[in-house]
């Protein structure tokens, strides 16, 4: 029950704790309970892989708590530096000595570890007893993502506790004010878009490090987008030129220091200008492949659809549905101007019509007097050999329309295909419709084509059969 509520203290204390601005120390420490006498030994190698099977009589909960936490540590005349806090506790038990925790790097691989051991003497009067510890001697850096891992001294199988720990970036203002790797973040800038620059000044720094600028595609990593300038501390102007292609989102002003290590800096001057990602597409009339592939990474959906008439919503293609990671693209589709492409992301919803400009649609669907009384020819005229089918639709109070009775269209041999208007493109197909069917009130006819793997639909609606 008192090992419960210490506990429970501990956690309290600790939450409010950490709500509150990084603390500054004077040195790195260990201490320990009351009542128990330890020191501490640092080892830089990597973890330890052997375990030893642990007695019956411990438990594997005999680790109770791993709190972690950053202080910063601040040396008159010099730099700030960051160090981890660990804050742990274990009931202990007579085959225990101590504890471990070790700190890995997710960055760089590099790991650090620090055991903390009682004495004999004062490890034997203490059995049972919670030992809690608290030493604050690791070194980390800005933006830090960290591994830590707590087991006993010595390391018994399955005993252990692990957790994940980000150390506080530039953002954080007690960090952002005092680290030298967070320099870069005080820069400012501005965009000169009649010359295509971004120009930065940099504060003055006398007797400060060097430190680089760049513009980088921040993709999976930031990626050159241009030379790095390094900025002297002994430079007379602190305002460099960066010079740019194109204004994207994912383009990036890039500093960090001159020094090992340093924390990278970013920030994206374009990063409101999303709308040249969706334009970036294109269409190869041989292979009729039509493609969008973004110059920045996009997380999201995208769907081929097609509008029906200006300002319409654009409805979904049946199982054209792409995810919108990297390139996507569309193999044999109709290129009509009522087809477009919908994106649906984390930038937001977006459509875009490839082939609305087109003067005149790649076919065309028509209606005319049928041989066979009593029908309506439903002709499709095209510059080149196609395939159509045919669809009747009702009308009703939502859309689209309810759509029924698929027809295929009847293709006509070259030898006769009907010439009509030498200004117009040949028919190449048609399909006759009782006249009762495609003249009922509300009725439209759907047509489209079978021979591509994409095609948007042309619809004739509430026909004027009497004057047919």
């Amino acid at each position: 029950m008192l090992v419960g509520r210490a506990l429970a203290f501990l956690a309290l204390t600790w939450s409010a704790y950490r709500s509150l601005a990084v603390p500054t120390i004077a040195e790195c420490s260990l201490s320990c309970s009351e009542g128990f006498t330890c020191r501490s030994r640092v080892n830089r190698n990597i973890f330890n892989s052997f375990c030893r099977q642990p007695p019956t009589s411990i438990s594997r909960s005999v680790l109770e708590a791993l709190m972690l936490s950053t202080a910063m540590k601040c040396p008159p005349h010099d730099d700030c530096s960051l160090l981890l806090r660990v804050n742990a506790s274990l009931t202990l038990h007579e085959s225990l000595w101590g504890l471990e925790a070790c700190s890995m790097s997710l960055d760089t691989q590099e790991a650090q570890c620090q055991s903390v051991r009682v004495r004999r003497a004062s490890r034997q009067l203490q059995v049972g007893r919670q030992l809690q510890v608290h030493f604050d001697c690791f070194e980390v850096s800005v933006a830090q993502s960290l591994y830590v891992t707590l087991r006993t001294v010595p390391h018994f199988c399955g005993v252990q506790l692990d957790q994940q720990y980000h150390v506080e970036d530039c953002r954080d203002e007690d960090v952002g004010r005092n680290m030298p790797d967070c320099f870069a973040g005080k820069l400012s800038y501005w965009v000169d878009h009649s010359r295509k620059v971004v120009r930065v000044q940099l504060p003055e720094a006398p007797g400060g490090p060097d430190y680089y600028l760049r513009l980088c595609l921040k993709r999976f990593t930031c990626e050159d987008a241009g030379a790095a300038v390094r900025v002297t501390a002994s430079r007379v102007s602190r305002s460099v030129s960066l010079p740019y292609s194109q204004a994207l989102p994912c383009l990036c002003l890039e500093g960090w220091s001159a020094t090992p290590d340093a924390v990278r800096i970013q920030t994206c001057p374009f990063e409101d200008d999303t709308e040249i990602l969706w334009d970036a597409i294109s269409y190869h009339p041989g292979s009729r492949a039509l493609t969008w592939e973004p110059t920045c990474p996009v997380s999201g959906h995208v769907n081929l659809c097609w509008r029906p008439g200006p300002g319409a919503h654009c409805l979904k293609l049946e199982h054209s549905g792409r995810p919108a990671h990297g390139r996507v693209r569309y193999p044999l589709v109709d290129p009509q101007p009522q087809l477009c492409l919908k994106f649906s992301t984390s930038l937001g919803f977006r459509v875009r019509c490839p082939f609305e400009k087109l003067l005149f649609p790649a076919w065309k669907m028509t209606t005319q007097p049928a041989p066979s009384p009593g029908h309506l020819r439903i002709a499709f005229f095209s510059p080149s050999p196609a395939r159509f089918q045919v669809c009747l639709c009702h009308q009703g109070k939502t859309w689209p329309p309810a759509c029924h009775r698929v027809l295929r269209a009847m293709p006509l041999p070259p030898a006769s295909v009907s010439q009509g208007d030498p200004t117009e493109d040949p028919t190449v197909a048609f399909v006759d419709i009782p006249r009762d069917d495609a003249c009922a009130p509300s009725t439209c006819i759907q047509g489209w084509r079978t021979d591509v793997h994409f095609s948007a639909p042309q619809q004739l609606c509430n026909l004027q059969c009497a004057a047919t």
